[in-house]
């Protein structure tokens, strides 16, 4: 016959920070993430701000170095984009609106698409990959996470 033991004791819960503990500072949460990443990526605030970006992100944006980028908005940062003609010109507002980590701020959503920069002194443009998604704050969109892939 089988000998079956059952011993009761208190049930083990880790200590968690809630869940608006962990929301309350996503930006915050992400930037350092993103500062120390080795992939292509840029981290925007609400309104537009660098917050963070990598360094290999700066290289493949024609942005110089973080620390001149990081504090001040996204498209008066040295940032170029031009549109696919054969002779490049800089996008309008209308379209700039529609750059994936602008649109991921403003839609909530995910936000794929192709952009054209042009560094200084170059004629043409490097053609990068974007995949941005939103970072949520108590429930309401802080900022967006975008990662880049040159094509």
């Amino acid at each position: 016959m089988a000998h079956v033991e059952l011993s009761l004791s208190e049930v083990f819960v880790p200590d968690a920070a809630t869940p608006t503990e962990q929301e309350s500072d996503n930006v915050g949460q992400w930037s350092g993430m993103v500062s120390r990443a080795a992939e292509p990526c840029l981290l925007i605030d609400a309104d537009t701000t660098v917050v963070a970006i990598s360094s290999s992100g700066c290289d493949l944006l024609c942005l110089g170095a973080p620390e001149d980028v990081i504090g001040r908005p996204l498209l008066e940062g040295g940032l170029r984009l031009v549109d696919f003609t054969a002779s490049p010109s800089e996008l309008t507002e209308q379209e700039t609106d529609k750059i994936p980590p602008l649109l991921a701020l403003h839609s909530g959503r995910l936000a794929r698409g192709l952009l054209r920069v042009q560094g200084p002194g170059s004629d043409a443009g490097t053609t990068v990959d974007a995949i941005s998604t939103p970072v949520l704050t108590d429930g309401e969109v802080a900022g967006s996470l975008t990662f880049f892939s040159a094509v």
